[in-house]
């Protein structure tokens, strides 16, 4: 025998929605999304800059201004990270970092209508590679030499994919980055010269050990008397032709005094008297012409 169970009644919902999901819509809807880039942990500090603006200095403003810094500081941090691994150490380039904060702190101005953070991040990148450009180099190189270099590493990047087997020539680069090849020579030049190559390094391609230090050539102790000779051979020239060989064997030959008295059949006494008194007067006509 079947048993007939009566169903249950079902409420049938007569009202609209619920107010609350089209109030969450509409909350989501009126939130902006944070765009590429934005720092979702951002203070919210924009009245903070408002009045500090307003501040005149004193002990309330820089503890307002001290404020501000530490609470940005850590966006100052996670964009010095993007440039790690590029021959500065990390606390470095944070300290770095931190006085492009600062600097954006002391010069934002809230009444041009723009957020802080847009003002921050180029202000600190901007020190951060400008750190690079001024103190990782160990040549001074020029800015504009900088840029060459760099537009010559990127068209070499760009051509290495399009032409394997070979180096792109300095017309492709040329070409590629829009440059004239004087340009991309001065480029090239600047790609060697980040960092120096130690004197004691090994030479490419020398098997022995030879280094760069034992080509270079050492001081010459014989150019100090290079304006003593000129100045010398006028006045010896005017000597007479027997004090003039007496000088020669003597300095040129290095015969001693008795040798030349022998072969001059003069006494040594007067070879020694010859030899002083010459001396004297070319140091004498010397010395009256440099006054």
């Amino acid at each position: 025998m079947a048993i007939a169970i009566p169903e249950r009644p079902v409420a049938v919902r007569t009202t609209p929605a619920p107010v609350r999901t089209e109030r969450v819509r509409a909350t989501a809807a009126a939130t902006p999304k944070p765009r590429k880039g934005d720092h979702l942990d951002a203070p919210d500090s924009a009245a903070d800059f408002v009045r500090l603006a307003t501040l005149p200095g004193g002990p309330e403003r820089d503890a307002l201004r001290q404020r501000l810094v530490g609470e940005w500081l850590p966006m100052a941090h996670r964009l010095a990270t993007r440039f790690r691994n590029r021959g500065e150490a990390l606390d470095d380039l944070r300290q770095v970092a931190a006085l492009g904060l600062v600097k954006a702190v002391d010069r934002y101005d809230p009444a041009r209508g723009h957020a802080f953070e847009s003002y921050a991040v180029p202000t600190v990148t901007g020190e951060i590679k400008r750190h690079f450009r001024d103190h990782t180099w160990t040549l001074h190189v020029p800015r504009r030499v900088q840029d060459l270099r760099n537009r010559v590493r990127f068209a070499q990047q760009e051509l290495a994919g399009s032409i394997p087997g070979r180096a792109p020539t300095r017309a492709e680069i040329a070409e590629t980055a829009n440059m004239t090849e004087e340009e991309v020579q001065t480029g090239i030049e600047a790609l060697e010269s980040y960092t120096a190559l130690s004197l004691d390094a090994e030479l490419p391609g020398s098997d022995d050990g030879y280094s760069l230090s034992r080509t270079l050539g050492g001081p010459d102790g014989r150019l100090d008397t290079v304006i003593d000779r000129e100045a010398v051979k006028p006045r010896l020239r005017a000597l007479p032709e027997r004090e003039q060989t007496i000088l020669y064997m003597r300095f040129f030959r290095d015969m001693t005094q008795s040798r030349i008295a022998e072969d001059l059949g003069i006494s040594q006494m007067h070879v020694s008297r010859l030899i002083t008194r010459c001396c004297a007067k070319i140091r004498d006509d010397i010395l009256a012409d440099a006054a």
